[in-house]
């Protein structure tokens, strides 16, 4: 902390999206200074100040009015629509860990599913995810998810075909100054969008994506970005635009590997030695067993691409070093095992996987810190002990769980069933954010007979609950900021008291914890800050064993922000496999890169077969449903927010358009509509509607609507299933439905619907005011 008056005060900081100087006079934050060593620092940060301190924040514990009068599984159709009652911490402490216990002793562990979306605090103690893991593992286990809403689908398949996703794909991705010097064509399916970039789980120091391709830029490396939207990537790298129907892209794809095989282009050595079951894919893509080569002719009627183009982008890409980069995005969709497949495969046949700017990534430009120069350190990070609970779900299936308990699933080889839950406790996160179908989500959330969440600001999560701790925000308590991908760390230091009277989660699970019999061994005696030491300690002694060093606590806490593990060397994925696969196998079972799986074979999936297949997704633009609701719906991530952290600030609230969540439309299929720029429409289809403002753009092709995420959701009626929402979020529109079989992953992305103009009195947005709090 530094103090520039007698009333200004400055606490280094930091957060998903940067790293600040964090200002305070007379107690309360005036601003956010941007790190001086930021090169393109995010605009989210600015809305957090007024947003700390809103109408939205949670300021009391509260219970929901009937649960608190009549006890558990009472009026549980009201959630969401009950006022709440304000309770002493004393009180909602006590009814929490009476159902949490009461539920155990009853039920079992395997009756509670305790989640969180690691997305809550960049700091790597309150870090809600590790929190309240340790705390439910401690209790005696809970039913938890596996893989992420973002990119479940690749990291299903990306373990059977090539490598570990997290661990490698993303870790060791080629870095950009490896592509600046050596990549000439860098191929992005589904962009490199920069807005993503902003955010980082667990912290962001430097945002580094638009250097890296500046410095790509200037040394002539040529983008194209082949995505329904041209903003995905920024018009001064002057990228090349192929419109592409949205979800077509493994057919596109699958042409480009028609053309490389059938016109000789692929390395055949590099096949020979680095990969199995081509042989086995050949026949497909030529049509050997189906009568349909998979030519570029075919793929231009499906996604929209003419076959030169396709022919064209081949022989460029077999021509020079080229890089193929996907985005998550793509796999979010029906069948997004895939494009993700193929991604590997494409590069496979191009012999480029190893060598320095050329191969395959997935992910550039999803999040800050993807092909980062920064030298590889494993932080340690709160544990969260050993859960003896075995039954588990795939991340998305959280309303099949809760509306069809005992139901069974296939999951990645494992028949599995979905397990009865009695408890819901979420600490970080807002499925009513990221869920897709919100209406089946309304119904989900009123099948648990207890309801508990931790949370910072009067979410539709909170709303849904029974019991609701206020949380602290990341200005509110001390912290560190160290985390994957970034050569900084950061001492986050408290800036103001909490607001209300929130509290951090260790205090909330520390008070619960003495009161389930078990506060000495979830604190292991120490105190907030007595846990930063240890951590940090932990850190150095790390460092040690791979022959660096960090500052002592004391050093580090006062000298603030530090760049520390900056790169030796430049990171090329996969190049000791490269050099030497017989001494440096990948961990699949033939030791090298699948193009046939005969695992995934084998078990058997009519929706995703032993090697890449063109299927048609459930909604999209060439399919039967086009007629009733002919726009594409692209629900992207948003600019001016993290998912839907700090939709109630002022960056966020400043980009609506009469309040509402702005829609991107081309002007084609506004014209017939009598649609204009400033308008309210109303998006809908089968499942739900919502409202939005519309900007006329032709930066988004025909056919094609895109609508961020994150709008706080806000029925009409709230609590009413089927209620129109007034400010515009996309999930009402959504399918909740699985990837496939393999990997269970979400689907939003295929999702059509209809826009007309709303010509009604337009309904006030009440998403950022508290719900209706009985005294």
């Amino acid at each position: 902390m530094s103090v520039d008056s007698e009333l200004t005060q400055h606490f280094p900081t930091a957060t998903q999206w940067g790293t600040y100087d964090a200002e305070v006079k007379n107690g309360r934050l005036k601003r956010l200074n941007d790190y001086s060593n930021d090169p393109a620092p995010s605009i989210i940060g600015a809305g957090m100040v007024d947003a700390v301190d809103d109408e939205a924040r949670i300021r009391r514990p509260m219970v929901r009015k009937s649960f608190l009068e009549k006890g558990p599984n009472s009026n549980k159709s009201e959630r969401g629509s009950e006022p709440f009652v304000p309770v002493p911490w004393e009180t909602a402490l006590d009814l929490a860990a009476s159902e949490i216990d009461r539920v155990r002793r009853q039920n079992g562990n395997k009756s509670i599913f305790a989640s969180s979306y690691g997305w809550a605090s960049s700091g790597r103690f309150h870090h809600a995810q590790s929190q309240i893991h340790r705390f439910m593992n401690l209790a005696g286990g809970y039913v938890r998810h596996k893989n992420s809403y973002s990119h479940a689908a690749a990291e299903v398949t990306l373990k059977h075909i090539v490598a570990e996703m997290k661990d490698i794909i993303h870790a060791q991705a080629t870095d950009w100054p490896s592509i600046a010097s050596d990549c000439e064509l860098f191929i992005a399916f589904g962009g490199l969008p920069a807005k993503n970039a902003q955010v980082n789980l667990g912290g962001v120091g430097r945002h580094t994506l638009h250097e890296g391709m500046q410095s790509c830029y200037d040394a002539g490396v040529e983008f194209v970005n082949i995505s329904p939207l041209k903003t995905d990537i920024a018009h001064i790298f002057d990228p090349e635009w192929i419109t592409i129907r949205p979800n077509t892209d493994a057919a596109m794809m699958l042409a480009l590997a028609y053309t490389l095989v059938n016109e000789g282009l692929y390395d055949k050595n590099f096949i020979s030695t680095h990969t199995v079951g081509l042989e086995k894919f050949i026949p497909y893509l030529n049509g050997d067993k189906d009568g349909q080569p998979k030519n570029p002719e075919w793929a231009a009627q499906i996604t929209g691409v003419s076959a030169q183009t396709i022919i064209n982008l081949t022989r460029r890409m077999a021509e020079c070093r080229t890089m193929i980069s996907t985005a998550w995005s793509l796999q979010r969709s029906d069948h997004g095992e895939q494009p993700i497949w193929l991604t590997v495969i494409l590069a496979s046949l191009l012999g480029q996987i190893g060598l320095p700017g050329g191969g395959f990534g997935i992910g550039y430009g999803c999040e800050n810190g993807i092909g980062n120069p920064v030298k590889t350190f494993n932080w340690p990070a709160l544990s969260q002990g050993t859960n003896s609970v075995e039954e588990f779900i795939p991340v998305a299936r959280i309303a099949d769980m809760l509306l069809h308990p005992g139901t069974r699933f296939d999951y990645d080889g494992e028949k599995l069933s979905y397990p009865d839950i009695r408890l819901l406790y979420w600490a970080g996160g807002n499925p009513f954010h990221h869920h897709q179908d919100l209406n089946r989500l309304v119904d989900a959330f009123r099948q648990p007979e207890c309801v508990i969440v931790n949370e910072i600001w009067w979410t539709a999560t909170a709303r849904h609950a029974d019991i609701v701790f206020p949380i602290t925000t990341v200005l509110e308590r001390n912290d560190l900021m160290m985390t994957k991908w970034e050569p900084m760390a950061t001492p986050m230091h408290k800036a103001i008291e909490p607001v209300g009277e929130s509290r951090n989660d260790y205090d909330v699970f520390s008070g619960l914890a003495q009161r389930l019999g078990f506060f000495e061994e979830f604190t292991e005696g120490r105190n907030e800050e007595e846990w930063l030491r240890h951590l940090w300690d932990q850190a150095r002694q790390r460092a040690g064993q791979v022959n660096f060093e960090l500052p002592d606590f004391d050093t580090f806490w006062h000298e603030g922000p530090k760049e520390i593990l900056k790169a030796e060397d430049k990171t090329v994925l996969l190049e000791a496999y490269r050099k030497d696969p017989q001494n440096n196998p990948l961990a699949t079972p033939s030791g090298k890169i699948e193009i046939f799986s005969d695992v995934i074979a084998g078990f058997g999936y009519d929706d995703c077969p032993g090697h890449p297949v063109w299927m048609e997704p459930f909604e999209w633009l060439g399919g039967k449903t086009v007629k009733k609701f002919p726009l594409h719906i692209i629900s992207n991530q948003p600019s001016t927010r993290l998912h839907s952290q700090l939709d109630s600030g002022s960056i966020s609230k400043g980009s609506k358009i009469k309040d509402r969540e702005p829609m991107t439309m081309n002007p084609v299929d506004a014209s017939g509509r009598g649609i204009k720029t400033g308008d309210v429409v109303r998006v809908f289809n089968e499942r739900g509607s919502c409202l939005a403002g519309v900007n006329l753009s032709e930066n988004v092709m025909p056919g094609v609507i895109q609508l961020a995420t994150g709008a706080w959701f806000d029925p009409i009626v709230p609590g009413q299933i089927g209620a129109l929402c007034k400010h515009g979020n996309p999930n009402v529109l959504t399918m909740d439905r699985g990837t496939s079989s393999l990997a269970q992953g979400p689907t939003a992305h295929s999702t059509l619907v209809q826009v007309e103009k709303f010509n009604d009195d337009i309904p006030k947005v009440t998403a950022h005011l508290p719900p209706a709090i009985s005294s």
